[in-house]
């Protein structure tokens, strides 16, 4: 038996630009199809993953709680953001590292809390969180980071600051992790296809020393890959989440 579960969340209601996350869990699970099950830097094959059928929103939460009981470790597909804080409410004693380009801190957006560029303000009020790859950010959600002190676990991309403090960034979470992963966190040039691509974003093999430094020092309780918006000429881009997700879990096995 596998302890990876996939929980498919299709989810997507208030995405504000670029539109299709409700494809993104499908897209992406074709595309694992195509990915090598064996890992050569780490010369071991990845376990097989247990795939559920689609859930909604609403019992997203039911569901990682049902995965965790049976001490098994849930990855969730999305979907739009949003979806993120509903699944952190099945998890105790956890911190969030968020891959994001966005802070996603607004209070509410066009009418709603539950909006996702709100993912990150809704997981603060539950955990704390760190974030990692920002590098577009409002006023509102600035003002918000700097008297709450959420600044200090932005880590910021910049001309200045392409790599974040590792360091500083395994000390700011805690024991217990859950990752949420939205893909424009990579730069457009690794993955494309999502609403709100952002330049200047994080690089492959960047992306996977810092996963495989939190996965090694923390433990990961579950983790979610959201905001892929498939594209017929970029199949490239389900396949960078694909393989994301066997990364990831490559690293798991070896923590």
């Amino acid at each position: 038996m596998s302890k990876f579960v996939i929980i498919p969340c299709p989810h997507e209601a208030t995405t504000t630009y670029g539109k299709g996350t409700k494809n993104g869990p499908a897209a992406i699970l074709k595309a694992m199809e195509q990915v090598e099950e064996f890992d050569f830097e780490l010369n071991r094959e990845i376990e097989r993953f247990e795939i559920q059928k689609p859930c909604s929103i609403k019992e997203l939460k039911a569901r990682a709680a049902k995965v965790l009981g049976q001490n098994k470790i849930p990855i969730i597909l999305g979907g739009e953001h949003s979806l993120s804080s509903f699944a952190v409410q099945a998890f105790n004693n956890v911190s969030v590292l968020q891959f994001d380009a966005h802070a996603d801190l607004r209070d509410s957006y066009k009418g709603s809390k539950n909006n996702h560029a709100c993912a990150m303000r809704r997981i603060l009020e539950i955990c704390p969180g760190v974030q990692v790859g920002i590098r577009n950010i409002s006023k509102e959600e600035y003002e918000f980071a700097k008297k709450s002190g959420q600044l200090g676990k932005i880590h910021f991309l910049n001309p200045k600051s392409k790599i974040p403090n590792l360091n500083k960034v395994l000390e700011q979470l805690s024991d217990n992790v859950y990752i949420t992963f939205d893909v424009d966190a990579f730069d457009p040039s690794v993955v494309s296809a999502t609403g709100t691509p952002e330049p200047g974003g994080l690089g492959w093999y960047q992306t996977l020393d810092i996963l495989k430094a939190v996965c090694r020092a923390k433990n990961i309780v579950g983790f979610d890959v959201v905001e892929l918006s498939p594209k017929r000429d970029d199949i490239a881009s389900d396949f960078a989440a694909a393989k994301l997700i066997y990364k990831i879990a490559s690293f798991l096995q070896t923590a």
